[in-house]
Formats: C-alpha cells, sequence, structure tokens
C-alpha cells in the first residue's frame, strides 16, 4: 500500500474525475459516474474516493463539487467519511472555484463554465461573486440544458402550428417518434436533466441553416456575456477602472463556434473591459491546486477545510 496519496476530486452531474498522485508514481485518473442530485452528497464523494484509492491509503482529499450547497460544505464529514482511507486533511468546495482556478489560476477576473448546468464566478483584489449556477428551474442561463429546453419548446411549436418551422422537431421525433407522448416520457425519466440537455449540440449543428436554432445559440451567448459583465462590475474596484479583465470560457456550450464568437462580441462591446485567455488547465487541475489557497487569498473564505 502507497502512503501518503492525494486525491484530487471534480465531481459534476455528468461524471466524477479523481487524480491520485502518489510519492513516488505518476498520477493515476479516473472517471466514474456523476453526482447523483437527489442522493447524498458526501457518501458518494467517499464511495468515489474509495474506489480511485484503489488499495492505496489517502493523506489527502481536495473536491470541488457542482451544485455545492451550504449545507454540505462542510470538509470535516468528508474527512470523516473517509477516515477508513486514512485521509488527515481535506478539502471542500464548490466546482466554480475550482474551475476558476484551474482555468485562469492566480489572475484576476472571470471564469464562466457553462456545461449541463452554468455558473460564473469574478475574482477582484478583495470580492468575489458568483453569478448564476441555480439549477435548471431557478437558473442556468445558457447551460446546454437552458439551450435543451429552448429547442424542445421551439420544436413543440412548430409541432402545434404556434411558432415556425424547425428542424428541431424531426430531432425530437429520433427520440420520441411519437410527439404526442414525448412529455409524459420526458417528465417520468429519472434521468430528464441530461436528456434536455443532450438537445444542445443539434442546435449547434443547426444554427447555420436553421433560424430558429441560430436564434436559440445567439440568446444562450446573450445569457452568458451577461452573467460574466454582471459578475465583473460586482468585484471591481475603484482601482479598476482601467483595468482589462481575463475572462476564460470554459465548458461543452462554447463548442458551438457561433455560441463562442457571439459570446466574444458581446463582451467586446459591453461595458467592461475584458480580453478572452484560454484555459491553463480544468477542473481537475483546480481542484489539485486548491492546497494553494492561503488565507490571504480571496477564495479562502470559500473553501472548507478540516484535519486531524
Amino acid at each position: 500500500m502507497t502512503d501518503g496519496a492525494m486525491l484530487a476530486i471534480d465531481a459534476g452531474q455528468t461524471g466524477i474525475k479523481i487524480r491520485m498522485t502518489a510519492p513516488g508514481a505518476a498520477p493515476r485518473e479516473t472517471t466514474l459516474a456523476g453526482v447523483r442530485t437527489h442522493e447524498e452528497l458526501i457518501p458518494q464523494l467517499a464511495a468515489a474516493a474509495r474506489a480511485a484509492a484503489a488499495g492505496n491509503r489517502i493523506a489527502e482529499v481536495s473536491a470541488g463539487v457542482s451544485g455545492l450547497t451550504r449545507r454540505e460544505s462542510d470538509a470535516t464529514a468528508l474527512l470523516d467519511a473517509t477516515r477508513d482511507l486514512g485521509t488527515r486533511l481535506a478539502r471542500l468546495t464548490h466546482d466554480s472555484v475550482t474551475s476558476f482556478l484551474g482555468t485562469l489560476g492566480g489572475d484576476r477576473g472571470a471564469v464562466v463554465a457553462a456545461g449541463t448546468g452554468v455558473v460564473t464566478l469574478a475574482v477582484g483584489r478583495s470580492r468575489v461573486a458568483r453569478v448564476d449556477g441555480w439549477g435548471n428551474i431557478m437558473g442556468d442561463a445558457g447551460s446546454a440544458y437552458w439551450i435543451g429546453r429552448e429547442a424542445l419548446d421551439a420544436g413543440m411549436r412548430a409541432y402545434d402550428g404556434r411558432g415556425p418551422r424547425t428542424p428541431l422537431t424531426d430531432v425530437m421525433r429520433e427520440r420520441w417518434p411519437d410527439l404526442d407522448e414525448a412529455y409524459i416520457d420526458l417528465q417520468g425519466d429519472p434521468d430528464r436533466i441530461r436528456i434536455v440537455a443532450s438537445f444542445a449540440p443539434a442546435v449547434a449543428d443547426l444554427a447555420d441553416a436553421d433560424p430558429v436554432a441560430e436564434g436559440i445559440c445567439r440568446r444562450a451567448a446573450g445569457e452568458l456575456a451577461r452573467s460574466v459583465t454582471a459578475a465583473l462590475e460586482r468585484v471591481a474596484e475603484e482601482a479598476d477602472a482601467d483595468a482589462s479583465w481575463a475572462v476564460g470560457a470554459v465548458g461543452g456550450v462554447f463548442a458551438s463556434g457561433l455560441i463562442r464568437s457571439r459570446f466574444a462580441q458581446l463582451l467586446a462591446d459591453g461595458s467592461v473591459a475584458v480580453h478572452l485567455v484560454s484555459a491553463r488547465g480544468t477542473g481537475l487541475d483546480g481542484a489539485a491546486a486548491l492546497p494553494g489557497v492561503g488565507p490571504e487569498h480571496p477564495l479562502s473564505a470559500f473553501v472548507s477545510v478540516a484535519s486531524r
């Protein structure tokens, strides 16, 4: 058994990615099924840690989790749940923090992470602002779920004759040949969030030829740009009057060329000076960087730490 290994965990709804770094060994990465939001979080993280540990003793666990609530933000609970692995130190935070660290590292600016859901985090000299990430019912504007929901709405409007014709209706028929029954099947499916989000790539693919799909992509870009601007305005201070903020845009939604280009255009024309940057790393890299978030860092208040 290897003593003193470290686990970095990037836990989302579509998958849990884990990197184990043990002394004298190359890092090893594991991908497991995603977090089930209707079940208790900490037992799921502990089970994932055990699976990734594969018999190794674990000294530290650092985790960034999608949709983490204040009630769940207790590293002590994670430390206790992994006691059998020998864990001596645990760090737990929202995945917006690990996305930021993985994308911008120590720079100030904003990161918008748009996958199934979406959250934007801005970090200034002393302030931190989170925008959206409020889930598919109350928020996640511009996310893959939001895009998919817009596509389903447009497809059914066309089917009813309430809206313009769109090939999105045919895309829906590929999954539900009888569209009269589609809503029943979808509402009763426990995997409905992923199913709705799965329509987002089709919207992006059709955007060049279908005005309806194009409009959805443009509105998604507008929502994402609006979130970035709002977050940066909340962290700006007087000393930042002439600053140009670094902005990272990560996640599957930005695979759409139209969404990415429209997003960049809206930011360039907006009220805050920004420059888009390429991601330095991933959310998993951000989780691995959590040990470097010292007490003087603006993000330190958002990282729960427990040790024994």
